[in-house]
């Protein structure tokens, strides 16, 4: 029994070790296509990058505004609840402003992405893999990371800080929306208190997260696909695999972010 568990740790830890070498050479490659691609005769399209941008972020301008929303509606309404205990509800507004921006909406627009646009990557890269249109690229001289996993890369790195802002914004809206009809606070005294409270770094700090967690989102994703080799059944497999494995990266990563920037 325990020479079992040692041998399925060690191949494990194995597992990992060489993902996270292959994620590594994944990321520098993308970024050598992308800077010296057009030496070579193989720059990364722009329309490539457009339809990467328009699939990631545009289409999922309606579920982001829905999901900030709310959660600054839910920011607002425990605030309130839990400062009328010391008669400071009106504080609300720091919580909400700080909240918001360092946190929950990275958060969750990273989480969002990975289950919305990481899970279709890792599926539409599996399903190249077992019909062997990855080969097929190869063989005509074409590079898959060039042409596959750079114009994903550099529109999650473009779009998730754009997601993340607009997050911001409405979110604040929420809570701003939730805390007039609550206290009779105007949405004017609201919007100038949350412009006092806040700080070019707490806006930043949410940005910078969102940059690490597109990174994570498009590795994850493009390494599942990539070892997609058991068939429909495979795709499925590492789809899961790509959003759980995203989600539990994005948050030990945040948490590892959060406790370095607040020390």
């Amino acid at each position: 029994m325990l020479r079992n568990f040692t041998e399925k740790l060690g191949q494990t830890t194995i597992r990992g070790i060489e993902e996270l070498g292959y994620s590594l050479a994944l990321l520098i490659e993308s970024f050598y296509w992308l800077v010296f691609g057009f030496r070579r005769r193989q720059a990364v399209k722009l329309p490539s990058i457009f339809e990467q941008m328009m699939h990631i972020g545009i289409q999922a301008l309606p579920i982001v505004t829905i999901l900030a929303f709310a959660i600054g509606m839910m920011l607002a309404i425990q605030g309130i609840a839990t400062l009328k205990t010391f008669g400071a509800e009106s504080q609300v507004v720091l919580g909400i402003a700080l909240s918001v921006t360092r946190e929950f909406s990275p958060l969750i627009i990273g989480i969002l992405v990975a289950g919305r646009s990481g899970s279709a990557l890792a599926a539409r890269i599996g399903t190249m893999q077992i019909a062997q249109e990855i080969d097929a690229l190869r063989v005509i001289g074409i590079s898959p990371v060039r042409y596959l996993v750079t114009p994903a890369m550099v529109a999650m790195l473009i779009m998730l800080p754009a997601l993340t802002f607009f997050a911001d914004l409405v979110a604040l809206l929420g809570g701003g929306v939730y805390s007039s009809l609550e206290l009779g606070m105007s949405l004017q005294a609201y919007a100038d208190r949350t412009i006092e409270v806040l700080k070019v770094d707490d806006i930043t700090q949410g940005l910078y997260k969102s940059l690490v967690f597109a990174v994570i989102i498009t590795l994850v994703s493009f390494v599942n696909g990539f070892s997609v080799t058991a068939g429909a059944e495979g795709v499925g497999k590492a789809t899961t695999r790509s959003v759980v494995l995203s989600i539990t990266y994005i948050i030990i990563a945040d948490m590892v972010f959060t406790f370095v920037l607040t020390h």
